[in-house]
């Protein structure tokens, strides 16, 4: 079975590259994902094959033809999920700390998505193809909390168009280095990847994307604070590229971090805590909180 998705170009895609605008509209993991479908013939412009480089114009119909997922080569593990939530559409699953979201080199088993492939069975949508089946965003394998999965494309795309238009609540809360000023603040800079070190990201305006963070105090310590932090947008290792650019990096971030990291927090102390959505099928608003887990919890004992 085929999947098919027809748009019509609007303003804010005019001058991009096709493979860009069909990776946006139609939910796609990344661009990679949609250069082969186009490499495969399967997008069309006014219906007729066109390269990754096209720059598509306003009004252009573009037309995309997702082939059903082949089955999956990632095998189903039997492994303990927290689920917070789920229905025929989707699930909130509450990641612990040091989960790996999906299979990657050096990760092929023991991963989130192998747990879900033997929870769901073959109910997971496949837009982002057999590594990626079902995740709509991601979070990194030392922060802990909430995930959402969608179980078919109809969800997939609904959920990723909210996402994209910043009206989908991602909250987090973590520790991190230093006395922070004020109660609350924004963090508007944009994040793209590091120039020398192109496994890190950083704050730069080349080849950037916008990204905005806004935080608020819980809890001063005397070299910490507890802070809560809210995503406007959700750009790779945003709340921790936001946070060592404004001189308080995460509490035992590896990466943004002090050279001396925090060796028993195994990473990050980050949790995500707090996710919101409408439901893609009833357009009813679901919100899903989850509690500090055990390790955020002893360490601002330890900080205290």
């Amino acid at each position: 079975m085929i999947s098919s998705y027809i748009f019509a170009v609007e303003a804010d895609l005019v001058g991009e590259r096709i493979d860009k605008a069909v990776t946006e509209k139609c939910a796609l993991n990344s661009r990679s994902a949609a250069q082969k479908l186009l490499d495969g013939g399967a997008v069309r412009v006014n219906g007729i094959a066109v390269t990754k480089n096209y720059k598509v114009r306003l009004g252009d119909k573009i037309t995309v033809q997702v082939p059903e997922a082949r089955e999956l080569e990632i095998k189903a593990e039997n492994i303990p999920l927290d689920i917070r939530y789920e229905d025929s559409d989707l699930l909130v699953v509450n990641k612990p700390k040091d989960m790996v979201v999906h299979p990657a080199a050096g990760n092929y088993d023991g991963t989130l998505v192998n747990a879900l492939l033997y929870h769901c069975k073959d109910s997971l949508s496949g837009i982002n193809g057999v590594i990626r089946p079902g995740i709509v965003h991601r979070i990194d394998k030392d922060t802990s909390g909430l995930i959402i999965v969608a179980k078919n494309d109809f969800a997939h795309i609904h959920l990723a168009g909210q996402i994209k238009a910043h009206s989908f609540t991602r909250q987090y809360q973590s520790v991190v280095y230093g006395r922070i000023k004020n109660e609350s603040g924004k963090i508007d800079a944009p994040i793209g990847r590091h120039p020398v070190d192109r496994k890190k990201m950083t704050v730069t305006t080349k080849n950037s994307k916008n990204a905005v963070t806004h935080y608020e105090l819980v809890e001063q310590f005397d070299s910490f604070a507890h802070l809560r932090l809210t995503l406007e947008t959700g750009r790779t290792h945003q709340i921790r590229v936001h946070m060592a650019y404004i001189g308080h990096p995460v509490a035992g971030d590896p990466v943004y971090g002090p050279k001396k990291v925090i060796e028993y927090l195994g990473g990050q102390c980050l949790h995500a805590g707090l996710i919101g959505f409408r439901h893609p099928r009833t357009g009813k608003y679901i919100e899903i909180e989850s509690e500090l887990p055990e390790y955020f919890t002893d360490f601002i004992r330890r900080i205290k």
